[in-house]
């Protein structure tokens, strides 16, 4: 009997693997835990930097230490965004470099579409964004500020409202966030870097390659080894970092590629034949509670800080850059990623998964359209300290505030839906007794 052509179609968003989606559900709740402190250490940072103690919180943001003949006498707000976030990017590169290995993306029917919808979230924003303050070309440098998803941020709203939602899903958000984040690479490599210094480079490159080597040929030991990593891996990666940093390339690309000379693969099996974790799952596990409890924390704590004096707020709220930044991310986001994925349905003859429908899609890319980290990194390195700068970061916690409410409701709302369906088929379940839980997507 021939295959219907709906059979045949590729199917999208994608439930994954088993261990796909158990790796995924864990990798979430440690997200989801990032994310309550990363809004935590926010607000605090606004409170603090409106109250009468303001003066301190900024004498403490700008206080500068380090080594300056290195290049390395910063304030304590850049150390946040060029040393800690290094480790958040580290982790990006970990994930990236999985996704292509053995994850979703390595396979191109299953990832054109996420991938695409992703791409269609950046464009859109960032036309958006260039539209509204099109009349002021000093503005434009901002253009990539509203392109980027807070992953952390966003899975914490999921996490709060989504309990019954479909693991495909979540792939799907996971999916956007990951390609998102090595476009954000991109855009910051090749748009933000200024004042290149080739001299640091070649040193780069050779403690790259060592760390690659080792990384690699003693793969077995660093996972035997928790505290090898430490002692070894991660001096070699600091004098990485310090070379980027020295070059004028943004010293969190040094944490990308770092990742990325990390293998996936472990080539041993256990007593069932199955695959052991290889290194990179191995460092996820290490250091994302380093990443989510401390490191984006605290960059947030330092990036959100912003005074409102006298008719400051007024002026903030009514600038171009803040009105641009706030149609991106809450327009902007669901629109590109949406209609892109529509368009992709059109090209490829692809389907959604059965159940799922075109709301929950809209409530994924409303959701998308909570930019916190990168976006807080892209204004730091778009704008100098003034008016625009301070427009930019309130533009972001704002939309990331109206985009995280309007997601709520919509995914609220589907949740509530998904959930009658889960108790109907509890009733309804097979004469075992035992309902099929990894079906229904919880």
């Amino acid at each position: 009997m021939a295959e219907s052509p709906r059979s045949s179609s590729p199917v999208f968003p994608s439930r994954g693997s088993y261990s796909e989606v158990v790796r995924i559900g864990a990798l979430l709740r440690k997200e989801s835990v990032g994310g309550i402190l990363l809004v935590a250490m926010a607000a605090i940072a606004l409170i603090w930097s409106n109250s009468p103690f303001a003066d301190s919180y900024f004498a403490l943001r700008d206080f500068e230490f380090g080594y300056e003949p290195w290049h390395l006498k910063l304030s304590m707000g850049a150390w946040a965004a060029d040393g800690l976030l290094a480790i958040f990017f580290f982790l990006v590169g970990l994930e990236l470099k999985r996704e292509f290995a053995v994850g979703d993306l390595r396979d191109i029917r299953s990832a054109i579409v996420p991938v695409a919808a992703a791409v269609g979230g950046v464009i859109v924003p960032a036309a958006i964004y260039v539209i509204v303050v099109g009349p002021q070309p000093e503005l434009l440098r901002g253009w990539a500020v509203p392109t980027a998803t807070d992953i952390a941020f966003a899975v914490a709203v999921l996490a709060i409202i989504g309990s019954h939602l479909p693991n495909g899903l979540r792939l799907f958000l996971l999916t956007l966030a990951v390609v998102d984040d090595l476009i954000a690479i991109v855009i910051i490599a090749v748009f933000y870097t200024d004042d290149l210094n080739p001299i640091p480079i070649p040193g780069a490159i050779i403690a790259l390659a060592l760390y690659a080597v080792l990384a690699h040929r003693r793969r077995g030991f660093f996972l035997r080894n928790r505290f090898a990593a430490w002692l070894i891996l991660l001096p070699i990666g600091v004098v990485v970092w310090g070379f980027v940093h020295a070059s004028g390339i943004h010293a969190t690309i040094a944490g990308v590629m770092l990742g990325f000379m990390i293998p996936v693969r472990s080539h041993t099996t256990d007593d069932d034949g199955v695959e052991d974790a290889g290194l990179a799952e191995e460092f996820e596990h290490r250091f994302r509670p380093l990443s989510a409890g401390f490191a984006v924390p605290v960059f947030a704590f330092f990036a959100a800080g912003v005074a409102f004096v006298g008719d400051g707020l007024v002026e903030t709220l009514t600038h171009p850059v803040t009105i641009a930044i706030v149609c991106a991310l809450v327009l902007g986001k669901p629109i590109g990623i949406v209609f892109t994925t529509w368009l992709m349905t059109k090209i490829t003859r692809s389907r959604m998964s059965d159940g799922l429908g075109w709301v929950d899609l809209i409530g994924v890319g409303i959701l998308a359209g909570i930019g916190f980290t990168v976006s807080l990194l892209i204004a730091e390195l778009s704008f100098p300290r003034g008016v625009e700068h301070d427009a930019a970061k309130v533009a972001i916690l704002l939309a990331s505030v109206l985009a995280a409410l309007a997601a709520s409701v919509v995914l609220g709302m589907r949740n509530r839906h998904y959930r009658l369906i889960a108790e109907q088929e509890a009733r309804d379940e097979d004469a075992d007794g035992i309902p099929d839980v990894y079906e229904r997507g919880e």
